[in-house]
């Protein structure tokens, strides 16, 4: 439980409570001011890093930056040398969980040019995000600029073939003081790893475990918001369904636990033998932007796409009579995660015979198509950076 005012107010002065941040400048710019590093990584060392990057553990030699203050707002944007914040072991962050974030990737074109993929809707998800968790909410352009120009300095850390730069922009509370109340400072940071393709060989179907012990949302929760606390949440029953040798976990809703919401970080799809695609509503789960551009896709190819409530029981009857052809996940990481086996304390079941369907498939390849521009742009979703 955190320090009362009424305990500040015996052991000193009470924490002067900032006002909570409002959107404000939305559409205010800034310029970056680039301090290439000093001792970059040598091209025969990067080259070896990028033979098998993995994912989330390489890192690339820069990171944008931006600071905020109650009494400046933004300021000091600048792309430097990556390197440790120095951070006040009072910093709110540590104690009250004031921190959002953000994924997205750049891909290399055919031509050695570079895409990023919907970066406008990451950044006007993270100041919706912001706005919740009573954070100074950064103006859109900054966000988009700040990604952009750490991808043209970094840009010889882009791998080839399947590979793509994985983007993370996140903000944290950085004012030093105990005491509940929304921060007056924030650091707003882009660090970038280079990724190679998420699945080798292809995507295989993975398993996932229905958690009844654990929720991960509720109405009026944070679970549209892109904060580390919600996947915090989500880390033992992740570890349970390891324990029962499945992939992932599958959440439940928090109130009556029969309707299925989202994996531990992924968005969710059921395709039916009519051709028609179901995902769960939005309200309690993340807008996923790769969810988004799903539906865009399908709804092009004239198929039916209904967001509505979907039950854990009817689930396991439609796979059992036939009449769900496909379930899949999808997300920035790995894009369509085909599902092939549901496990849970009831008994476990196979959705089109524990292989990948054709829906899930076509579907990827037309998104990955069109983010590493081998395919038409029907809605504008790609921005050229270089």
């Amino acid at each position: 439980m955190g320090v009362s005012f009424e305990q500040a107010r015996r052991d000193g002065p009470a924490p002067e409570i900032a006002p909570v941040p409002t959107a404000g400048s939305k559409g205010m710019s800034l310029k970056f001011e680039i301090q290439p590093a000093t001792n970059p990584t040598s091209e025969k060392e990067r080259a070896a890093r990028l033979v098998d990057p993995g994912f989330g553990r390489i890192f690339t030699d820069h990171m944008a930056v931006v600071r905020y203050n109650q009494a400046k707002g933004w300021q000091g944007a600048r792309v430097e040398s990556r390197a440790n914040f120095p951070l006040d072991p009072a910093a709110a962050v540590l104690h009250y969980a004031q921190e959002i974030f953000e994924g997205l990737k750049a891909y290399k074109r055919d031509d050695g040019g570079v895409n990023l993929f919907r970066p406008d809707a990451n950044a006007r998800r993270f100041h919706n995000s912001a706005e919740r968790m009573a954070m100074a909410p950064l103006p859109e352009p900054v966000f988009i600029e700040a990604v952009e120009q750490l991808v043209r300095i970094d840009r010889a850390w882009m791998p080839g073939g399947d590979g793509s730069l994985y983007l993370r922009p996140f903000m944290i509370a950085s004012e030093v003081f105990l005491g509940v109340k929304p921060s007056a400072e924030y650091i707003f940071a882009v660090i970038a790893s280079p990724v190679g393709s998420y699945f080798k060989g292809g995507p295989a179907p993975v398993s996932i475990w229905v958690s009844e012990n654990y929720t991960r949302a509720a109405i009026g929760g944070t679970g549209a918001v892109k904060c580390g606390g919600n996947y915090a949440a989500s880390l033992r029953a992740q570890a349970e369904a390891i324990d029962h040798g499945c992939d992932q976990v599958v959440f439940l809703d928090a109130v009556e636990r029969r309707y299925i919401e989202e994996l531990g970080g992924m968005n969710v799809f059921f395709v039916f033998d009519d051709g028609s695609l179901l995902t769960p509503p939005l309200g309690t789960i993340l807008p996923g932007i790769t969810r988004d551009s799903i539906i865009a896709l399908a709804k092009d190819s004239g198929a039916r796409v209904r967001e509505e409530a979907y039950t854990i029981d009817q689930w396991r009857a439609d796979a059992a009579s036939g009449e769900l052809k496909e379930a899949f996940a999808c997300g920035t990481a790995a894009v369509i995660s085909p599902i092939g086996k549901v496990c849970s304390a009831n008994g476990d079941f196979l959705i089109s015979g524990g292989a990948a369907g054709p829906v899930a498939m076509g579907l990827r390849k037309k998104l990955v198509d069109i983010q590493y521009g081998r395919a038409a742009d029907p809605h504008n979703w790609i921005r050229k950076v270089l």
